[in-house]
């Protein structure tokens, strides 16, 4: 068994665990004693820097904005300067959010690898924050 076949079904296995952990009823029918916001990090992996990586924001009247993160990798492969901006962005996000009396609700994660011959793909994470009405 080759070493990308061994990381593609470990990533496999990790998007179907987070697949079933993040969609549990709990957390999938809110109630009305709380008003809700997500935010979705997209952060591509695409070598290159040639993939698209987006904040999505939708706030509780559906308005959508998105912000400009970065790819993890560039020509010389991953890029920590650009993980650590996609961080320091996220983190700002959260903490305005919390700032304004959202309560960080759930994170969900999960990874896209693409196909087995293709070098693609993504991390997803779902941020789900709830304050009282």
């Amino acid at each position: 068994m080759s070493k990308r076949n061994i990381i593609t079904g470990f990533l496999a296995v990790f998007v179907i665990i987070a697949i079933i952990t993040g969609f549990k009823s709990e957390y999938a029918q809110p109630n009305d004693e709380y008003a809700w916001h997500q935010m979705t990090a997209i952060e591509s992996v695409l070598p290159g820097g040639i993939g698209r990586s987006r904040l999505i924001d939708l706030d509780t009247e559906g308005k959508m904005e998105e912000i400009k993160l970065e790819n993890f990798f560039s020509l010389g492969g991953i890029n920590f300067g650009n993980v650590r901006n996609n961080d320091q962005v996220i983190t700002e996000n959260v903490a305005d959010l919390t700032n304004d009396g959202w309560e960080l609700y759930n994170v969900t994660s999960g990874v896209y690898a693409g196909s087995n011959k293709a070098s693609q793909g993504i991390f997803i994470t779902r941020y789900l924050f709830r304050k009282p009405k």
